[in-house]
């Protein structure tokens, strides 16, 4: 039957599609504070609050899909767990996580109410953003970033494979 795919053939593709659903979106976070910025200050709740969602109800989801499949296709295709290319990625897929868990989404939550503390004491006039948000919401500027080519080596890893 032509159209027949086996369970392995639809674990890659769940894997992959859960790596475009859940990480594709976050790719935008890293533009996201200096167009906030460069429109106006004031849209810096919004971008917390999408981010908080984008990694909360994409990413998180998306890190167990991307997991569960990969352990699956370990245990159904004629890979070794001592691969550099299987456990570098694993490495990688940790690391997000436990950015992902244990920084962005915390800092999003700990930002949101300062930056509209700052926007409530600035009035109807120009926003002065306090030293606090601004030193805060820079390590998130890093950390974005740094994801994001993380999830490019992880790509690149299971793409080519290198090593075999």
């Amino acid at each position: 039957m032509p159209l027949a795919v086996s369970g392995y053939e639809f674990s890659v593709f769940l894997h992959i599609t859960a790596v475009v659903v859940g990480f594709g979106a976050t790719f935008a976070e890293s533009v996201m504070f200096p167009v906030a910025m460069r429109m106006s200050p004031r849209n810096l709740p919004y971008m917390h609050k999408l981010q908080l969602t984008l990694n909360q109800y994409f990413a998180n989801p998306a890190l167990l899909v991307v997991i569960a499949t990969g352990v699956y296709q370990m245990s159904e295709g004629n890979w070794e767990w001592g691969d550099f290319w299987v456990s570098g990625t694993l490495v990688i897929v940790v690391i997000v996580g436990a950015i992902n868990g244990a920084f962005i989404i915390p800092s999003d939550h700990r930002l949101l109410p300062i930056v509209e503390r700052d926007i409530a004491n600035s009035g109807n006039g120009e926003v002065e953003l306090s030293e606090e948000y601004l030193g805060k919401v820079k390590v998130q500027g890093i950390l974005g970033p740094v994801v994001g080519i993380l999830l490019v080596i992880a790509i690149y890893l299971m793409v080519t494979k290198p090593g075999l």
